[in-house]
């Protein structure tokens, strides 16, 4: 199979695969995100997603989280970052179909080192958070490490189809040490130098419990 229908093909079953994750109602949950990162120069630059996560396939909210920060280039591979986003969850009450409301502002700042790994890439992410609740507050570090590495392409420049996956470690200031471990795994594809799609699933382990959720999320740099 030469290359053309190959991505075709991958296209093909990448699109069909997302139609019917959404079409589903099931108890694995659906996480649609947008991701943006605009260069204002060759030091600064600025953060942007919005998340919004259910409980099933669609229509039954868990989670909705803004996220927005500036960030600065110490070198070519590293990143120093501050940030804030605003989260609102919607908890079930244990033993009923009735939801509470929770409102989290949160201030994190972060560190990023980013570097070539064979044509791919490899990323580690550290991040402290500090989170204001109506009666609460909570600090929070989670450490990440991501790689994406390309399946045709000699780098992940353009119209090239790639493997993301990533593992995230959460670790709280008070209460359990342990808050969750996430992996994720995913088949994406680079429209362009700018624009990237992924369809992954995610897994969630946390103390008493654990969760999957399928993710679609759409990436732009410029």
């Amino acid at each position: 199979m030469n290359t053309q229908k190959t991505k075709g093909f991958l296209l093909f079953v990448f699109i069909h695969i997302f139609g019917f994750v959404v079409a589903q109602n099931t108890n694995t949950g659906n996480w649609m995100q947008y991701f943006g990162n605009k260069k204002i120069n060759e030091k600064w630059n600025w953060w942007h997603e919005v998340q919004y996560r259910n409980y099933n396939a669609v229509g039954d909210l868990e989670q909705l989280l803004i996220r927005t920060g500036i960030g600065y280039n110490l070198s070519k591979t590293d990143n120093l970052h501050l940030g804030y986003a605003y989260i609102l969850s919607e908890p079930y009450i244990n033993g009923t179909s009735e939801k509470n409301s929770i409102v989290e502002n949160r201030i994190y700042q972060q560190f990023v080192n980013r570097n070539s790994l064979g044509r791919g890439t490899f990323m580690t992410r550290l991040r402290l958070e500090e989170r204001f609740f109506t009666d609460d507050f909570k600090v929070r570090f989670r450490a990440m490490n991501w790689i994406n590495y390309p399946l045709h392409n000699k780098s992940i420049i353009d119209k090239t189809f790639y493997l993301s996956g990533y593992h995230e470690l959460f670790l709280n200031g008070k209460g359990p040490t342990l808050d969750r471990l996430r992996l994720y795994g995913a088949l994406g594809y680079f429209i362009n130098k700018n624009i990237k799609i992924e369809l992954g699933y995610l897994s969630q382990i946390q103390t008493n419990k654990s969760r999957g959720q399928f993710q679609m999320a759409v990436f732009t740099n410029y």
